[in-house]
């Protein structure tokens, strides 16, 4: 990475002894700050010929032609232009001191760092307070690294990382990382190429690990002796994970590792393509710089030819045409080109900044206007720190409090295709200034990676257990207890779903008229509420009759209308359960069953009371005639009215969401409120069912003009039974179920009193007319009367 060198670190204050200035070793060079004369600004650019590097001529070139781009954009430095100074940047000392004291005036350069300028290490301001760079630096690499892990899900990796101090560093960054988000490490392998037995540790812990994912942390040189070691190896099929120095490196395939990178994955540097960079390569001559040693060198290598006539190649015109050769030189996609691009535009925007004033003040910073002839370079850090601009369809350039710029990074992939050429794609993009969880971005149809896990999630229902001898990603799975996910309970009203993996509400339930259930018993509400008016209508019509005068007709008719009630009632059942509701079913339940027992208890006494009124000197009826019965039916029903109101004041039915009948749904119900109500009205049915069989019973052989009573017997046997069965039921039946058998229960008791009392009186009423006179029925008084005589 020592093209950084070029242009990021021409801002260091001179002139105090802890604004030091710095060289990169090996390919960087001492750095110096920008110089001003008459209105014309020199950037100080330095780089290696110690060999002939084509990529670092064409860094050079890149700077140049960003300042002549610059010069011609009249909303950028405006007035003023921007120049530069190329010095040889080999080690030598002459050719060095000499350039720096022609610069500093003899002040050299004191402090070395290392030439990787992603070293994280830079970072550090209080070393480097004037060190700025437009390559992110490789904590930002390890940072995406761990996040791409976190995002395909690999928490069960290996690395293979090389002896130097960038990958092993960058390595312990990773696991220091990985570990805070449940990335677990099988192996880590140093890989020392001098070590005699490297590659028999390397491909026997390939074959033996279970993890599916290796990071290859290295330089490029160590990675070439890496696969020279390893191909012809039978290793199993791992994704390898590459470090950002030589994922996009396509010399590698020629390696013949085809089986080894297909498939491997890793962050570069983002490519862009600068408009214009290429034609500018390409038209550089030899007469643009015709005193320049290194640009003759530089074309002498190219083209294989020579400038001296002694040389036995062929001589140079110096008229060749650079569009011929193909070199790193003519390679302007180059990943790292647009950050040399991006520095020269950094420092021009900050050196434009600092020159605006208004009103006499900066409007960048607020303080007074800098004098135009004498620029110190810290006034120009102090704008550095503070750009913000955007170049290069949308790039954004700025720098933290440490000097560094935004991370952006293209995710790169190896594919092979069936000609055994090589394909590095680019499928996503990372970008660290975005908020968490926007960083990634995928293209469409990015295949999806293996899974690489040392124990596979716990299945649904179960947790997992730390196993104190393994990894913590190497855990253990026991089983929950029912009701929660990953062992922790849900709220009371919430139940897990189908996956185990959310708490959702509980289903509610309640009998709906919706449902069959419903629809049925509604059914069967409205067919008896039918056959309670069918009959009061032929009741009705046929009232003058001997059959409905019989027996007091008025309580045959008010015996109707509380049974048409008693089947209208049971709807209250139904629905969702509310205030109103949940008083009005049991309340209009009881009022209307007692209602109608009375009517009945009523009835029954008529007939004993008729039965006596026949004996002779007997006055019965006279203590029981119709007042009598009427009263009676309205104090029975009183009583259940006293009660009920007993009910609803001190403690009345209310609606209750019931959690605990079922664990996985609620029940919406109508609670009693006080239980001693509910049994109160219960009680007080029965008593008067129980007192009204029992004088029905007594008045069963009472002669045929009196049978009703039969009648009567039966229904109160049906009655009773009904009841007697409903209360086992009711208290074992759960939910729904329970408001569905007291629906039953009601139905049930009211149709056994209606078809018992009133269908054998519309028998003969619609198919037995002749029975029905006064006539028939005096016959059938005598008949017992004589056989009793007898």
């Amino acid at each position: 990475m020592g093209w950084i060198s070029i242009i990021l670190i021409t801002l260091l204050v001179k002139g105090k002894s802890e604004e030091q200035s710095h060289i990169l070793n090996d390919y960087l060079c001492c750095v110096y700050p920008i110089v001003y004369v008459s209105k014309l600004f020199y950037l100080n650019i330095y780089y290696i010929i110690s060999r002939l590097n084509p990529r670092e001529l064409l860094f050079s070139r890149a700077a140049i032609f960003t300042v002549e781009e610059i010069n011609k954009n009249p909303n950028l430095l405006n007035g003023v232009t921007l120049g530069y100074r190329i010095y040889n940047g080999c080690w030598g000392d002459s050719p060095m001191r000499a350039s720096i004291e022609a610069v500093t005036s003899g002040e050299s350069c004191s402090k070395r760092i290392s030439h990787l300028s992603t070293c994280a290490c830079l970072s550090d301001r209080r070393l480097y307070p004037t060190f700025f760079r437009t390559v992110p630096s490789d904590k930002f690499q390890i940072s995406a690294l761990v996040q791409l892990m976190k995002h395909f899900g690999w928490q069960w990796v290996g690395i293979i990382h090389s002896v130097e101090v960038y990958a092993s560093d960058g390595a312990a960054e990773f696991i220091k990382q990985g570990k805070a988000e449940d990335i677990c490490v099988e192996y880590v392998i140093s890989f020392d190429m001098y070590d005699t037995k490297i590659e028999h540790k390397v491909t026997e812990k390939l074959k033996a690990s279970t993890s599916s994912v290796v990071l290859l942390y290295m330089s490029l040189f160590y990675m070439r002796e890496l696969f020279k070691l390893i191909d012809g190896n039978k290793l199993p099929r791992k994704q390898w994970i590459g470090s950002e120095a030589w994922i996009s490196k396509l010399d590698l395939a020629s390696l013949g590792s085809k089986n080894i990178l297909h498939g491997a994955m890793g962050f570069a540097l983002p490519q862009s393509i600068i408009p214009g960079l290429l034609e500018f390569i390409l038209s550089l001559k030899l007469s643009d710089e015709p005193e320049s040693v290194m640009i003759k060198a530089f074309w002498e290598d190219f083209f294989e030819c020579s400038f001296s006539p002694s040389n036995t190649t062929k001589l140079c015109t110096g008229d060749e045409d650079l569009r011929t050769i193909s070199s790193a030189y003519t390679n302007t996609a180059l990943r790292s080109v647009r950050n040399v691009y991006t520095a020269v535009y950094s420092i021009a925007h900050a050196l434009h900044a600092l020159m605006q004033c208004e009103n006499g003040l900066n409007p960048t910073t607020g303080k007074h206007c800098v004098n135009k002839t004498d620029i110190q370079p810290k006034q120009i850090l102090e704008h550095m720190k503070l750009v913000d601009f955007t170049i290069l369809n949308g790039y954004k350039v700025s720098f933290d409090e440490n000097g560094d710029s935004v991370a952006q990074y293209d995710l790169l992939n190896w594919q092979y295709k069936e000609d055994d050429s090589v394909n590095v794609i680019t499928i996503g993009h990372y970008d660290n200034s975005l908020p968490e969880g926007q960083r990634f971005r995928f293209r469409p149809n990015t295949t999806i990676p293996p899974k690489s896990v040392c124990r596979d999630a716990c299945p649904a229902g179960s947790r997992k257990a730390i196993n104190k001898r393994a990894p913590v990603c190497c855990f253990d799975c026991f089983e929950c207890p029912e009701g929660g996910i990953n062992c922790f309970l849900c709220a009371v009203e919430f139940w897990p779903n189908d996956k185990k993996d959310k708490c959702i509400p509980k289903p509610t339930e309640f009998l709906s008229f919706t449902e069959i259930m419903g629809n049925v018993l509604t059914a069967f509400c409205c067919f008896g509420v039918f056959l309670s008016i069918l009959i009061f209508i032929i009741f009705l019509v046929h009232r003058e009759t001997p059959i409905v005068r019989a027996n007091n007709s008025e309580l045959s008719f008010l015996l109707l209308l509380s049974l048409k009630l008693c089947f209208l009632c049971s709807l209250t059942f139904i629905g969702r359960p509310s205030d109103w509701s949940c008083m009005l079913r049991h309340t209009a339940f009881g009022i209307t069953f007692v209602l109608c027992i009375s009517c009945i208890l009523g009835k029954t006494i008529v007939v004993l009371m008729a039965f006596k009124a026949t004996l002779p000197s007997s006055s019965a009826m006279k203590w029981f005639g119709p007042t009598q019965q009427r009263f009676s039916v309205l104090a029975f029903t009183l009583i259940q009215v006293l009660i009920c109101i007993l009910w609803l004041t001190i403690n009345p039915p209310f609606p209750n969401r019931n959690v605990q009948s079922f664990k996985d749904k609620i029940v919406l119900e109508c609670a009693l409120g006080s239980p001693i109500g509910f049994w109160a009205v219960l009680g007080y049915i029965g008593l008067l069912a129980m007192l009204c069989f029992i004088l029905a019973f007594l008045a069963r052989k009472l002669p045929d003009s009196f049978n009703e009573a039969k009648f009567i017997t039966f229904s109160m046997v049906i009655f009773c039974a009904v009841w007697i069965t409903f209360i086992p039921a009711y208290v074992s039946s759960p939910g729904k179920a329970t408001v569905a058998v007291e629906i039953f229960a009601i139905l049930a008791s009211t149709f056994g009193l209606l078809l018992c009392i009133f269908v054998p009186k519309c028998y003969i009423i619609i198919f037995k007319p002749e029975q029905n006179s006064k006539k028939h029925m005096k016959s059938k008084m005598h008949k017992p009367q004589s056989k009793s005589q007898t």
